[in-house]
């Protein structure tokens, strides 16, 4: 009965109440000033919008609107007074903006003159996501998927090289639509083209974690486990044997995925030498100032290549996680960097690749792995966004230098 219910209220709202919501709205005059960005979880812009939106702030007298629906973080009664708030503003939106998917949003008509843009929230095609899951465990059932569709009728998706299009149009649902999905480079990605974006990334690091001044920093960044709802972090990194083996030359960051629900709990004789930063410090200031990166299955390793640096995939549960939402790419060709399944494997990898990067041959991967999924990846990628995007309508709100 509770799943009945449960089921009943999904398609009440997201087929009828949404839609219905959304559709009076929508009787109003489109706002010709108006952007509306919307976070899904976050309770503030992602990295997948800062940089567009500080550039469209700067250049442009717009009327730019921010919503961030928290969902799986606030209770029901909050989270849908944040929809339907977001509805009525998007429905007089001229220009909305997306960066994940949501049953909310693939029920919302796109109005004659308004436009819609994905700046989806990865790089690259890792893990498998979307339509691409459909039946798995992690995926909704193909019956869901058709019911409630993700992604609404979108004029521009930006993706990291043209190598991934395929992969974005399945996940989407755009097959018929390829020509939307745009290899123009990701916005998020110019940061790491600033010099003095990354100057300023160390001293953030120095400042918050003073004992990296001197040592090789790596980087822990796993993706979350389980459903987006109910995410956790893995818990299977032993930081006693890394402390054992690594603590006179390096220090180690652990920056979880933001929708993790645990914390990462760091046992006190091993704090001068590990820290979970996971909040602290944004990904693009680690990504800037990390020496090595140890991922599993995370789209971070993407942006990470374009520094030219070590990668290791700690992929303890690979058998399982393929079978619970599958690849893109056979992992064990894609993967960068040696792929271990043990604490004592990736140590062992560490003190290695420290010594011989560049005689390894894994350097050469990582370069071949850039320039293949990054390719529109170059610092301009927000610039490119914005002309193809909003076009020439936009320049008549452009500010006086």
């Amino acid at each position: 009965m509770k799943l009945i219910l449960k089921r009943a209220f999904r398609f009440v709202t997201r087929k009828i109440v949404f839609p219905v919501y959304y559709n009076l709205n929508t009787l109003k005059p489109i706002k010709e000033d108006k952007v509306v960005f919307v976070e899904l979880r976050v309770s503030k812009l992602s990295n997948s919008f800062t940089e567009l939106y500080e550039y469209l702030d700067t250049n442009y007298d717009l009327d730019i609107r921010t919503h961030f629906i928290r969902h799986g973080f606030v209770g029901n009664r909050e989270k849908y007074a944040y929809i339907f708030s977001f509805l009525k503003d998007a429905a007089t939106a001229k220009y909305i903006i997306f960066n994940e998917a949501a049953d909310i949003f693939g029920s919302m008509r796109k109005r004659k003159n308004a436009h819609m843009l994905c700046t989806w929230h990865g790089c690259g095609a890792f893990k498998k996501f979307g339509l691409s899951t459909l039946d798995k465990e992690f995926g909704d059932s193909g019956i869901e998927a058709r019911l409630y569709p993700g992604h609404p009728d979108y004029d521009m998706v930006t993706v990291s090289s043209p190598e991934v299009i395929w992969a974005y149009a399945e996940a989407m649902g755009k097959e018929k639509n390829k020509e939307c999905i745009k290899p123009i480079g990701v916005s998020r990605t110019d940061v790491f083209f600033k010099r003095d974006y990354i100057d300023r990334a160390f001293e953030n690091l120095y400042r918050l974690v003073p004992m990296a001044r001197g040592k090789k920093v790596i980087l822990y960044a796993p993706t979350f486990r389980g459903e987006t709802k109910t995410a956790l972090a893995p818990g299977e990194l032993d930081i006693g044997l890394l402390y054992e083996n690594l603590k006179d030359e390096y220090v180690l960051l652990v920056k979880n995925h933001p929708i993790c629900h645990n914390k990462t709990i760091i046992p006190g004789e091993y704090r001068d030498f590990a820290v979970d930063i996971t909040g602290k410090i944004s990904t693009e200031d680690v990504i800037c100032t990390a020496d090595i990166c140890i991922s599993d299955y995370s789209s971070l390793v993407y942006e990470y290549s374009l520094f030219e640096r070590p990668m290791l995939f700690f992929a303890f549960d690979l058998d399982e996680y393929f079978d619970n939402r599958g690849f893109y790419y056979d992992y064990e060709e894609l993967a960068p960097g040696p792929i271990c399944k043990t604490n004592e494997e990736l140590v062992r990898e560490i003190i290695h690749l420290s010594k011989s990067f560049e005689d390894s041959g894994y350097k050469k991967k990582v370069c071949d792995f850039k320039n293949r999924f990054m390719s529109a990846c170059d610092g301009h990628a927000t610039y490119r966004i914005v002309r193809e995007f909003f076009g020439s309508d936009i320049e008549k709100f452009r500010k006086e230098k």
